[in-house]
């Protein structure tokens, strides 16, 4: 990979300079350089609470009564999976500061020209997340409004593609504010949830199942934590040099964690009185009236801002691939895209389409993540610092990158459980779901002995600069 393939003039383009340069960012792909860098790293717990607490996550929790799981159990299933989801996000999180890069962008360090392939995953799986959230976005702003669903969608879509537009400064705004509006309703709700709603404390199955819905369960939490583990360091990389990295790390583990978990705990807790009517059932819930409108309003607001950084990482994949659009246009293209998954996701059998799109376009993140994590510690063991664009420039083969996530994938197969496919293994053990795990391991211990024995490979950490 030459220079030029990170700092031609398309991957670069307007920063903001400072907190609050509320400038329309046009700058890509390129490192930001250290003149543009900004902000505390306490954004980080905003940034990454405000999106993750909405309709998705609630709907989420309701799998969890789906598959028999009480209240109990189901609690302690989501908060495993949600914590060990959001320990490689929050450690990919400080990757940004030190680089002043994105995530898919620094994913071309040990993938090299093999990149494409990640790349185009991250931007499909942009697009699903689009539509996973925009799908409740849009029914409550139809019923809000009393208007058509694809016209409520295509308000909602619109409006996250402007805020993806404005890019990353705006992002951080829209998202602090929204972290202490959703914050109320999310109170609000909690406490007529708890004071109004039986919760169903008991088990519905035991033995092999109740341990396969378990870890089934506790999955789906892992995937949806996980899932940022693609956009990370996209929304650090202005933070200064400087930035601790220990508190860079705590408070996306907290952003993460306290948003998943309480929007599941709640789904779960209300169990089938949601189901497919998640929106209609918070507004009853609420008593209708002002209220459940003003909760039609919040649940539309916050797949608006969630959706905003689904475009914007989008934006970055497809530029990492060499797709030589401006970031905007790049976050227009996602969105437009997203709206026909929306439509076909809002046509029937929500909860299983639903469970299967959240598990596949989250499959190749643990793979993916098993790489770069050893890639990341091969250039930085001993304290060592790098520059991104001249490592970029060393000549290292990036096969052994696509290898390893290859094998990862393909391992993580026989461990899948969706209404599709269902692997072997994850028959045998009574539906329970490894493949997160078992892709992340096979895929970092086979990238490792490869790094070890091609010297291509490991060319460009053994020149990693001090």
């Amino acid at each position: 990979m030459d220079r030029t393939a990170l700092t031609a003039d398309v991957f670069g383009g307007r920063m903001p300079a400072r907190a609050g340069d509320l400038v329309v960012e046009s700058h890509g792909i390129t490192p930001v350089p250290v003149r543009n860098r900004f902000g505390r790293p306490v954004r980080l717990l905003t940034v990454f609470f405000a999106p993750n607490l909405t309709m998705t996550a609630v709907f989420s929790g309701t799998l969890g009564a789906a598959l028999g799981l009480g209240f109990g159990t189901g609690l302690v299933a989501l908060l495993v999976g949600t914590v060990l989801g959001a320990l490689p996000v929050a450690y990919l999180a400080t990757w940004g500061p030190m680089t002043g890069t994105a995530q898919l962008p620094l994913a071309r360090l040990p993938f090299r020209k093999t990149v494409v392939l990640p790349g185009l995953v991250q931007w499909f799986n942009s697009i699903a997340w689009d539509a996973l959230v925009g799908l409740f976005g849009g029914d409550a702003l139809s019923q809000l409004l009393g208007i058509p669903f694809w016209l409520a969608v295509a308000i909602v879509l619109l409006l996250q593609c402007a805020v993806g537009v404005l890019g990353y400064e705006v992002i951080h705004r829209v998202q602090a504010v929204m972290t202490a509006v959703i914050a109320v309703f999310f109170v609000v709700l909690t406490v007529k949830l708890l004071g109004g709603h039986t919760v169903a404390m008991s088990d519905t199955v035991s033995g092999g199942d109740l341990v396969g819905a378990f870890l089934s369960f506790s999955t789906i939490a892992l995937s949806l934590a996980i899932s940022w583990a693609s956009y990370a360091s996209d929304f650090s990389r202005y933070l200064p040099p400087t930035t601790s990295r220990p508190r860079a790390f705590v408070y996306t583990l907290l952003g993460v964690t306290l948003s998943f978990a309480w929007g599941e705990a709640l789904g779960l807790a209300a169990g089938q009185t949601l189901t497919d009517q998640t929106t209609a059932g918070i507004s009853s819930l609420l008593g209708g009236g002002v209220l459940g409108g003003i909760a039609l309003l919040v649940i539309a607001l916050t797949a608006v801002s969630s959706n905003a950084m689904n475009d914007y990482s989008g934006s970055l994949a497809l530029q990492t691939v060499g797709v030589r659009l401006r970031r905007p246009v790049s976050a227009v293209v996602v969105t437009v895209i997203a709206f026909a998954l929306i439509l076909w996701m809002h046509s029937g059998d929500l909860a299983s389409k639903f469970e299967d799109v959240l598990l596949v376009i989250g499959y190749w993140i643990p793979p993916f993540v098993g790489v770069v994590a050893i890639d990341w510690w091969s250039r930085t063991r001993r304290g060592r610092r790098f520059d991104v664009l001249a490592d970029a420039a060393e000549p290292q083969a990036g096969w052994p990158a696509l290898v390893a996530f290859l094998v990862g994938c393909a391992a993580a197969v026989p461990f899948m459980n969706t209404s599709v496919f269902t692997g072997p293994v994850a028959a045998a053990a009574h539906g329970a779901d490894l493949a997160y795990y078992v892709g992340l391991v096979a895929s970092g211990v086979v990238y490792a002995v490869l790094r070890a024995l091609v010297p291509s490979a490991r060319l460009a950490g053994a020149r990693a600069r001090t």
